[in-house]
């Protein structure tokens, strides 16, 4: 959720928080947007308004102005209404904004402004919220398998240039895979394409009788 690429149209929704926290900071996002993107300003003055504009976005990128709990809403909004995965979300923090400069945007105004016009849109393998392989290491392949007590054991096989690349390994409850349209293969079966596909390990969701260990 960090950055993404390049839209010539973006829906800026300015928090009302953000307003009134750092005026100075939301006039020079808007400026910076404005000169590079053809730029829809709202300026919601609560959470339903909020969600009013951003379900309202059309074909529009939309860009949050504000801090965390603006971002977390949008998100939330976002996913409720399944268009989380098809949808690049970018971000200029007013505020406090631990969260979103955790996960790579600029924390002031006008890098943060300047990565939503030219930033690459971030995605990634992710093992219990952390980040095994990014955007710009290719991967062959991912699979994952069941390991002992609850755990899904992950192996991240990068693409090879030249000599074989060593796969990455990890392990967790929770693995997510987005990217590029790809399809996956499970209980002996192809599905897809996807853009978006979380695998998460519910211990004792059913049992199996096997031969007892000698």
């Amino acid at each position: 959720m960090a950055t993404f690429a390049t839209s010539d149209q973006l829906l800026v929704i300015i928090d009302p928080a953000a307003r009134h926290r750092d005026g100075e900071s939301v006039r020079i996002a808007k400026d910076v947007l404005s000169a590079g993107a053809t730029t829809k300003v709202c300026l919601p003055d609560g959470p339903e308004e909020f969600a009013r504009a951003l379900g309202r976005r059309g074909s529009r990128r939309p860009v949050v102005v504000g801090d965390d709990r603006a971002l977390i809403r949008a998100v939330t909004l976002l996913h409720r209404h399944r268009e989380l995965a098809g949808c690049a979300l970018s971000m200029v923090p007013v505020g406090e904004a631990a969260l979103a400069e955790s996960l790579g945007v600029p924390a002031g105004a006008v890098a943060a402004a300047r990565a939503v016009l030219d930033g690459p849109e971030r995605r990634r393998v992710e093992v219990d919220g952390d980040t095994v392989v990014d955007l710009d290491q290719p991967v062959e392949a991912v699979s994952v398998t069941p390991g002992a007590h609850g755990i899904a054991e992950v192996e991240v096989r990068p693409l090879s240039l030249g000599a074989e690349a060593t796969p990455l390994r990890a392990s967790g409850r929770s693995v997510t895979v987005v990217g590029a349209d790809f399809r996956y293969r499970a209980d002996a079966a192809v599905a897809g394409p996807v853009r978006r596909r979380t695998w998460t390990v519910r211990e004792d969701a059913w049992s199996l009788t096997l031969p007892a260990p000698e």
